[in-house]
């Protein structure tokens, strides 16, 4: 609650007496000492005592005001909560049970193991700390939440999840092992690469390789990565192939959520290229039904990134699994107009103005006391 120096029972005209002093808020006032106010023109003692008496009641009340905000604030969030709650136990009770359809837009619980027993892959925070891969950057970029997957749709998990999580139900848990062809592939001599030293430094902008460095490689218009394994004979050894291929991996798996809303869907397709979800909000999401037509706009925060790659990618994967609902996809970019900063002169001759402006009304005040 905002209290102002006006709001003091008894003040009157002696508010901008007060504010002259220096006492401009409430709590100056309550905290003044009564010798300092009877100096002051036109407040004597009896006067003094009573709208300092007066400011600290104010004061006690703003603060119960206050505490009830607070109080009442957190009944309104608890109350949220429990709606929530209910909400998702109706929808958990609707699906327990019930097969995942070719088409569904659903949230997978993951958790994947090497054939070491290593775990690198979980859809929580807790189970990440637990298994002692938890890294901030990643939290900070929702990496440890559930997948996001279209049921029978390629690109959003492996071959082998993908016909695996085809014949689940929901909330059913289920273990399955997928073999490298179906997961990260098999290992593949052409993808691994011999560099001279010299030409390494050249493409690396003159640093030397470090062993278990990932490497990038740009070469026509395409990105490789790839892991530096060995510096032998003057030649640095690059493997392009996935970490994991060659190995089969186990996976636990659960289906947890149905995406239905429309908005929804939208954005956990932008959070899939890698829009952290924390900016989601930041950008403006209208849909126009008769044209079919989707229109984002950029958050400010955005403007000077490029996108170009994410605009493109989240447009694809909208156009073709939200076919039904949406046709053209329009990214609206707003530069707003920077006033120009004033002169030095300008600035300076300003502030002398207030100056005099604010002499003269001081001036004219006391004469008229």
């Amino acid at each position: 609650m905002s209290l102002k120096l006006e709001d003091v029972k008894g003040l009157g005209k002696k508010v901008d007496t007060l504010k002259e002093a220096g006492i401009n808020s409430v709590e100056k006032l309550a905290n003044s000492k009564l010798e300092d106010l009877t100096e002051l023109k036109g407040i004597g003692k009896a006067t003094a005592e009573k709208i300092i008496e007066s400011a600290k009641e104010l004061l006690q009340q703003g603060s119960k005001e206050g505490e009830t905000e607070e109080i009442k604030k957190e009944e309104d969030e608890d109350k949220k909560l429990q709606e929530q709650i209910k909400i998702l136990e109706q929808k958990k009770s609707k699906l327990q049970g019930k097969k995942l359809e070719e088409g569904d837009f659903v949230l997978v619980n993951i958790t994947a193991r090497t054939q070491k027993g290593q775990i690198f892959r979980v859809s929580s925070e807790e189970d990440a700390k637990k298994a002692n891969i938890y890294d901030e950057n990643r939290a900070q970029q929702g990496y440890y939440a559930p997948e996001f997957v279209i049921v029978g749709k390629p690109g959003f998990v492996n071959e082998g999840l993908t016909e695996t999580i085809k014949e689940m139900n929901f909330f059913e848990k289920k273990s399955v092992r997928i073999p490298p062809t179906k997961a990260f592939g098999k290992r593949d001599p052409q993808k691994i690469e011999r560099i001279g030293i010299a030409k390494f430094r050249k493409l690396n902008e003159g640093k030397n390789p470090e062993i278990g460095k990932e490497f990038i490689k740009q070469s026509q218009g395409q990105t490789q990565r790839g892991t530096i394994t060995n510096v032998l004979q003057g030649r640095v050894i690059i493997d392009y192939n996935h970490p994991l291929a060659g190995q089969s991996i186990d996976y636990n798996l659960e289906a947890i959520d149905k995406i239905e809303d429309f908005n929804e869907k939208i954005e956990y397709f932008m959070i899939n290229k890698g829009i952290p979800k924390d900016n989601i909000s930041e950008f403006q999401v209208s849909y126009i039904p008769k044209s079919k037509t989707l229109e984002i706009t950029i958050p400010k925060m955005f403007l000077f990134q490029n996108l170009t790659y994410v605009k493109f990618g989240l447009a694809m994967d909208l156009q073709t699994h939200m076919a039904d609902e949406i046709d053209d996809i329009k990214f609206i970019e707003v530069y707003e107009k920077i006033p120009l900063p004033t002169s030095p002169s300008e600035s300076v001759m300003k502030k002398v103005e207030e100056f005099n402006k604010e002499q003269k009304e001081k001036d004219e005040k006391s004469e008229n006391d």
